[in-house]
């Protein structure tokens, strides 16, 4: 691809992490792709094909998904024909790429080989954040709001099988973020940005069951879910991850995180929850399900909040976006 520079680094000794205390550093540097000039604007969400060894990435204003050699960080392919991507679903059982146009309002969806564009299902502008249920295979997209002019938002029921919209959800507000899909219930927890709360909605009923302020910061943007000890946890980019009880809405703890927070997930296996913001990762480790202890600052570089953590193979993704005069990059992490 002529954007891609090759400058793939072993680069650890370089990796800008600040570990607290004796122990590891949680996080390793170990590959960065350099992108070219070209390569301009935020990035959204990231998303993994194991499989196929591949990850998708999404520079917003670049009008294609590029995708990447999951090994080696190298650019193998652009996804073009998207105004606006968003977020990245791929389903490996049939091989279908599904990506959110926030311009044009809809789920664009692809062959996972040819990358040949298969379908398209109508939704409304700014169709950004994702959740998946891979019980039902509905995908759930929140589109709508102040783009349309509108001071309510939708949350919308697409049957990526068959490639059909199958139910509209209205919740009031004009911008919703991150969403958290329970298994052991219908319930879906979605971050209303507007209102400064999360939603509570029940998947089964269409509708919204619980409206839950977030008192302790502000925006409620990235959300990461602990499902065993029924925790959420809500990053607002005023610096602050909210603990929430994921049963009755109470918030439990605030912890400290670097502002400008746009990713956050939590993993059961290490009890850590990673929280990505503008220029570092912040690591938490879980001593109990109210406490929480900082293991490390990770330094990725201005702007660079959209993570992915792919536990199944030890790896932890950052993009970072072109700034001054720095191209964008792709930053690979060995989680430790």
């Amino acid at each position: 691809m002529k954007h891609w520079h090759g400058t793939v680094l072993a680069a650890f000794m370089m990796s800008g992490i600040q570990a607290l205390g004796q122990q590891a550093e949680p996080l390793r540097l170990i590959q960065t792709t350099t992108l070219g000039p070209e390569v301009k604007g935020h990035f959204d969400h990231f998303e993994v094909d194991l499989k196929g060894n591949r990850f998708f990435a999404t520079p917003e204003d670049y009008k294609a998904v590029l995708v990447f050699d999951l090994k080696t960080g190298k650019l193998v392919h652009e996804i073009g024909g998207i105004a606006k991507p968003h977020a990245v679903l791929y389903r490996e059982d049939v091989n279908r790429i599904y990506v959110t146009d926030g311009k044009d309002g809809d789920v664009k969806i692809f062959d996972g080989t040819s990358y040949a564009p298969l379908a398209k299902v109508k939704l409304l502008e700014d169709a950004d954040s994702i959740g998946f249920d891979p019980a039902t295979k509905y995908l759930y997209i929140d589109n709508g709001g102040g783009d349309v002019h509108e001071k309510f938002s939708m949350l919308s029921v697409v049957d990526t099988t068959n490639s059909k919209k199958l139910a509209d959800i209205k919740i009031e507000g004009d911008t919703l973020e991150a969403m958290a899909l329970a298994k052991s219930s219908p319930k879906i927890y979605v971050n209303n940005r507007d209102k400064n709360e999360v939603d509570v909605v029940d998947r089964e009923k269409h509708e919204v069951i619980a409206h839950w302020p977030v008192t302790k910061g502000k925006p409620a943007v990235a959300m990461g879910f602990d499902e065993a000890n029924q925790r959420l946890f809500i990053g607002c980019r005023s610096g602050v991850a909210v603990v929430m009880d994921a049963r009755t809405g109470k918030e439990i703890t605030t912890l400290p995180i670097t502002q400008g927070v746009d990713d956050m997930v939590y993993d059961a296996a290490s009890k850590r929850l990673y929280s990505a913001a503008d220029g570092s990762v912040d690591v938490y480790e879980q001593t109990d399900p109210d406490h929480y202890r900082l293991l490390a600052k990770v330094l990725t570089g201005p702007l660079g909040k959209t993570a992915r953590l792919v536990p199944e193979i030890s790896r932890y993704l950052v993009a970072v976006p072109q700034h001054g005069t720095s191209n964008a990059s792709i930053l690979i992490f060995d989680v430790r």
